[in-house]
């Protein structure tokens, strides 16, 4: 820490004490010499406050913060000659606690000089923008929390010279207020939460209409605005004052000056409405109690925190509430009449109206009730009220004075149709509405986002301050209530509105205009908050998704691209939110998938542009990610009901809702067999409107893929597939497209699947085969009690008795370590079934049996099946053999006379390909013969045993691979006694 020279060196030293600093504080015998290194420490991390290299500052800046979290920076210099039972260690802590005045004030001095380098005439040409860049803004943050947490942790006598200086310093000079001025402001602002503060902004009225206005007047503001973050109840001593000055200078008409204006003003409303501790010190109750050098690196205790709250009163509400009477009130009528005409505004007007409303809006958005009024009924039928519970989140709503966040609410919808109706490229308006609208729905005092982010922050500082060693959660004092604090706000935010009701649906219809506006930025921003509010409010989608699909439809010729892109990013959603195309409705999906389809037949819009083209794909990609199979049959048993009785009329906790009666009941569970034979029939229909949509000839193709990935995902174990659609996905096994082809490959293995008989199993007992009782434990290898499952050469079935007589295992893991606790076989007693008869066979096995039976399709089928794709890079294909296996195992070998000549035709071509999928065919013939009777498998095995010689005669370093897998993947779940000439 030395050497200037080595930044790396120095800023790999000061992460390294980061991680250290607690175990280095902390008063235990472990290493008792640390805390003396503590004062050399910091002194010698001073020069890394450094303007000309950013990343040393930072982390310089976050080493201060650490140790000055940890250390009470008092002088105990006096406490040797008052205390005599002192240690030589702690004596001579006492003495070096004096040289703590001489770092803060030190520190200062670099904090100055680092300002001074960073105003905005020392780093920008005339050329540059004058906005804060993202350096320089993380400068600021760790300035102002380095600045907050040594004013926190000093004894008031250093804090009064700490507070001379800093004194001096800010009003010696006047600074700019994009980067200089801000960090100035920022240091006031930690200051002045320890003092009272004194408030005096004189403002000239001949000032009110000038477009550019004196610097050390706006250096003022943005002093001012920053030093009004502290305690409430400080600022009622200067009630008048405040409101003096914000009547004045929220009316400039300079931006800069109202837009610091608008700042204090919702900073003012903050600090008087909220509910935060005050102060964050290493122990409670200051450090004038005990011996502050023994409080080094002292845990806090959760059950005696002692943390001192800010709750609003009685005066700081009425404060609030005359603030927004004299301020918010006039601007609202002022939009008002600019809305009806009788009170017309230029459009920088309106944006400072509307700036005022914003920030009256965030400051006092925690005293403003939520928005209520009537349900949206009939969005999902239910016996039960499905109103959300109200809970306590520390704030009692005066209903008796006005709610600004309806009023806010009515005037915003007013000015958007107005400016939407005769202004629409007023995007920085819209900007604010669309900000304002996100605001009433989600904002009661914190930001999800910025919650978030605190979040983050809080878990990354408490990693890098734990004391590993000690074994407990021995955290800090200030780390303890600041996640008391998040608590309290993650109750604000998750506890509450998520009711959807009329005022909702309205906003978010005005949401659903904006994102399909003209303007690409104002459909961006409304669509993020639509996204928001529709995975926040229960069923809002049900509501929102057939307004979407009005604006697909081809029959509307009046939409344009941008309502239809609009759309489209709509049902997109957000990357990684709320997604309205992947929704597990049956009603919004059977709606939502045809519409999507039917897009390719509208005429409205050029289709052929590579952005919705892409758009499109992002969506079913989307849908392919996020879909879950949507329940069709649900059922409750009568254990369940049981159960729930008992629940029920239990008094510890008590239920809120009474028990309901047999009728209510029995009513319950007729209501669910209805809503299973209802969702059924929406998922064939479902599956019939893809259909239609496939069979129109005007259908493009790349929305005939569309509709076919569609259709594909709605395979199913519970309920069969619709003739029709296996009668589709058959016939496209031989399409002329590629991708089509390959989603009707893997969807027929799947309905093959579906369609597969099921068969008897029978539990056994392994000692009951073998004669041999295995001893308890796992008896790893081969021994005498798994003898029956191995391969014996000796031992083949090589006859139809031999053949009946075995038991067959398929599972070829069983047994080696050890034997499942029940272990289920197919049962040898059921013998093998012939070929099902035609007369027998359901719809969908007709269509698989008649396609398959002709030669045609067969030899178009092998045809594209033993085509190359991509030179060098195919591979043996699972979801061919899937199919393959699929068709042998449903259908026996009646289809084997018909493949015979491709297998021997594909058996002697040497090319990669044709050996590719004859590997295909033979892994899913070998498998799909598990339940075959021993003269059909014997007959299969005359057939493969030549066409597998003459393969492995041929094979090639480029097939050789292809082989391997097909004969593994023969041999799993494959007992090794069915196929003895393997």
């Amino acid at each position: 820490m030395e050497t200037l020279t080595e930044p790396h060196t120095l800023t790999a030293t000061l992460s390294c004490m980061i991680g250290m600093a607690r175990s280095l504080v902390s008063p235990d015998n472990r290493y008792p010499e640390g805390r003396a290194h503590v004062l050399p420490l910091l002194m010698g991390s001073l020069p890394g406050v450094d303007p000309n290299d950013f990343r040393k500052c930072m982390i310089t800046f976050q080493f201060i913060t650490t140790f000055t979290t940890l250390v009470p920076l008092v002088d105990c210099s006096s406490a040797p000659t008052q205390q005599t039972d002192l240690t030589e260690i702690e004596r001579d802590l006492c003495f070096a606690s004096a040289g703590f005045e001489d770092f803060v004030l030190q520190f200062l001095d670099r904090c100055f000089a680092l300002i001074d380098s960073s105003t905005l005439e020392q780093t920008r040409d005339e050329s540059e923008t004058d906005t804060q860049t993202h350096l320089e803004s993380l400068v600021e943050l760790g300035l102002s929390s380095t600045i907050s947490t040594i004013l926190t942790q000093c004894s008031t006598e250093i804090y009064k010279v700490a507070l001379e200086k800093l004194y001096n310093f800010a009003t010696s000079s006047i600074f700019e207020t994009c980067v200089s001025g801000r960090m100035v402001a920022d240091m006031c602002k930690a200051a002045a939460k320890f003092t009272d503060t004194t408030l005096y902004l004189c403002v000239d009225e001949d000032l009110q209409n000038d477009d550019e206005l004196d610097k050390e007047l706006l250096w003022n503001l943005q002093l001012l605005s920053e030093v009004i973050r502290v305690d409430g109840e400080q600022l009622l001593k200067y009630q008048g004052e405040l409101e003096r000055i914000l009547h004045v200078c929220v009316s400039l008409r300079c931006k800069q000056a109202y837009t610091l204006a608008c700042s204090l003003l919702e900073h003012t409303l903050r600090s008087l409405s909220l509910i935060y501790p005050t102060e964050y010190r290493s122990t409670p109750g200051g450090f004038n109690t005990n011996l502050p050098i023994q409080d080094w690196g002292r845990a806090g205790d959760v059950a005696a925190l002692g943390v001192c709250w800010h709750v609003p009163c009685q005066e700081e509400e009425n404060f609030v509430f005359q603030l927004l009477s004299s301020l918010l009130h006039p601007q609202l009528q002022r939009i008002k009449g600019h809305v009806s005409g009788d009170q017309p505004m230029t459009r920088e007007e309106l944006w400072q109206s509307l700036a005022i409303v914003q920030h009256c809006l965030l400051g006092a958005g925690s005293m403003l009730p939520p928005l209520d009024g009537a349900h949206v009924h009939d969005l999902v039928p239910s016996m039960l009220n499905l109103g959300e519970i109200k809970l306590h989140v520390g704030v009692k709503y005066d209903d008796s004075l006005e709610n600004y966040r309806v009023s806010i609410c009515q005037t915003m919808r007013l000015l958007l149709h107005h400016i939407l109706e005769h202004s629409e490229d007023d995007t920085k308006s819209l900007f604010v509405i669309i900000k304002v609208i996100s605001d009433l729905m989600f904002f009661c005092g914190t930001h999800k986002k910025e919650f978030d982010s605190r979040w983050k922050s809080f878990t990354l500082v408490k990693k890098s301050m734990e004391n590993r060693l000690l074994g407990k959660k021995q955290h800090i004092r200030a780390l303890l209530i600041d996640r008391v604090l998040l608590q309290h706000e993650m109750r604000k935010l998750v506890v509450e509105g998520s009711e959807y009701k009329v005022v909702h649906q309205e906003l978010l219809c005005d949401l659903l205009l904006l994102s399909t506006s003209t303007y690409s930025q104002v459909r961006s921003r409304a669509q993020s908050v639509l996204m928001t509010a529709m995975g926040t409010y229960s069923f809002s989608y049900r509501d929102m998704i057939p307004r979407m699909l009005q604006l697909l439809s081809p029959q509307r010729t009046a939409g344009t691209e941008q309502k239809f892109k609009g759309t489209l990013y709509c049902l997109l959603g957000a990357s990684s939110g709320f997604c309205p195309a992947s929704t597990r409705d049956w009603d919004c999906v059977g709606e939502m998938w045809p519409a999507l389809v039917r897009c390719g037949l509208s005429h409205s819009v050029t289709l052929e542009k590579p952005s919705i083209g892409r758009l499109f794909d992002d969506i079913i990609d989307r849908i392919h990610r996020l879909h879950d199979t949507i329940g069709i049959y649900f059922t409750v048993s009568e254990r369940c009901v049981e159960v729930s009785n008992q629940i029920a009329q239990s008094q510890n906790p008590a239920p809120c809702l009474g028990l309901p009666s047999k009728e209510e009941i029995k009513e319950g569970i007729q209501r669910q067999r209805i809503r299973n034979i209802v969702a059924a029939r929406k998922y064939e229909k479902l599956v019939n409107d893809l259909l239609d949509c496939l069979e129109d000839r005007d259908l493009p193709w790349k929305f005939e893929h569309m509709a076919t990935d569609l259709l594909a995902l709605l395979l199913r174990d519970d309920h069969p597939l619709p003739p029709d659609a296996v009668l589709y996905f058959t016939q496209t096994l031989v399409h002329d497209s590629i991708s089509i082809r390959k989603v009707a490959i893997s969807a027929m293995a799947g309905i093959l699947k579906q369609l597969k008989r099921p068969r008897k199993k029978v539990a056994v007992l392994p000692s009951d085969i073998s004669g041999i009782q295995d001893p308890e434990g796992i008896c790893v290898g081969d021994r005498e009690g798994n003898r029956w499952l191995q391969y014996d050469s000796n031992n083949l079935p090589l006859s139809q008795e031999q053949w009946d007589s075995l038991q067959f295992v398929e599972k070829t893991h069983w047994g080696y370590y050890s034997w499942p606790r029940e272990m289920m076989i197919y049962a040898s007693s059921e013998k093998p079934q012939d070929d099902l008869p035609y007369e027998e066979m359901s719809e969908g096995e007709k269509i698989i049996f008649e396609y398959f039976s002709d030669p045609d399709f067969i030899d178009q089928l092998i045809e594209f099946l033993s085509l190359e794709e991509r030179k060098g890079k195919d591979s043996f294909n699972p979801r061919r053999f899937c199919l393959f296996k699929g068709l042998f195992r449903n259908y026996g070998n009646i289809f084997l006379p018909v493949l015979r000549p491709h297998l021997e035709q594909l058996t002697s071509d040497p090319h990669e390909s044709a050996q590719r999928c004859v590997c295909e065919i033979t892994a899913g013939l070998i498998r799909g013969s598990k339940h075959w009777s021993f003269s059909k498998v014997d007959r299969l095995w005359q057939l493969l045993c030549p066409l597998i010689r003459t393969a492995l005669n041929n094979i090639t370093v480029e097939t050789y691979s292809d082989w391997g897998t097909c004969i593994a993947t023969a041999c799993v779940s494959h007992s090794a006694a069915e196929t003895p000439k393997l």
